[in-house]
């Protein structure tokens, strides 16, 4: 297994999963460390993000279903950065309603005993909470969770720690969490107060860069590029840049 595997998890769409798994992967990568990033959202919107050309190849839910090796689906998309995309069969995972316990392991023991020359294995989570979602809490040790600034996101985030502290009880394990302000519009009061609120609730656990919300973020996927292609010298491939370092710094608010 990989020295980090960090599932990127939220319950709530458009926080800005897919867009903090394509630049902050990218970033990492770029920065020299080794990547994988699986994209275990049906929808597939990863590989479109990294431009891949056949999006909907076969990819996770061949592994899932015990249909192919790990190895054999790895796609290299930049240097040092390596993606399994979802495949057309995914949502056949989230319906499957055989198997309790060991549906939920199906994504663990298809990583176990691959990718150990990784650095990092990223898993970009469905805005669920049902079977592909319970895999990526089996197979994770850390979470990190993008946040909008805005109450609904917050009311969301207390739903999303009662499912995280369920499964650290189930599986005896405690995650280590991070947060991370994503699409955060500098000029509304809302989001300072949001993000304070964040801090008073999770103390060391937010990430110091915050992505600040610009049009960059929306345009990219459509040219299958990341922010640090598509604009390097954009105040928002700062911010992943530095997002990045935070991560690797574990550097907090």
């Amino acid at each position: 297994m990989a020295e980090r595997v960090v599932a990127i998890i939220n319950q709530k769409g458009g926080v800005g999963k897919t867009t903090t798994s394509t630049n902050l992967t990218h970033a990492l990568a770029k920065a020299g460390k080794k990547v994988t990033v699986i994209d275990l959202d049906p929808q597939g919107h990863l590989a479109v993000s990294f431009g891949v050309v056949n999006p909907n190849r076969p990819g996770l839910d061949e592994i899932m279903l015990g249909d192919a090796d790990v190895t054999k689906m790895l796609v290299p998309v930049r240097e040092n950065l390596q993606l399994i995309v979802a495949g057309p069969r995914l949502q056949e995972i989230e319906q499957l309603s055989q198997g309790g316990a060991q549906r939920g392991d199906l994504l663990r023991k298809a990583l176990h005993e691959n990718l150990n020359d990784q650095d990092f294995v990223f898993i970009d989570c469905p805005p669920s909470s049902g079977v592909l979602v319970a895999n990526a809490l089996f197979a994770a040790d850390e979470i990190l969770i993008p946040m909008t600034s805005d109450f609904l996101a917050l009311q969301g985030l207390s739903h999303m720690m009662g499912t995280i502290k369920r499964f650290e009880k189930v599986l005896k394990k405690k995650y280590k969490m991070s947060l991370v302000m994503s699409r955060y519009a500098t000029t509304r009061r809302i989001s300072k107060e949001v993000l304070n609120k964040m801090l008073k609730y999770f103390p060391n656990q937010v990430l110091s860069t915050v992505i600040r919300e610009t049009a960059l973020l929306a345009e990219c996927p459509s040219f299958g590029k990341t922010i640090l292609e598509y604009r390097p010298s954009s105040r928002s491939a700062r911010d992943f840049r530095s997002l990045a370092q935070d991560f690797l710094e574990g550097k907090v608010m």
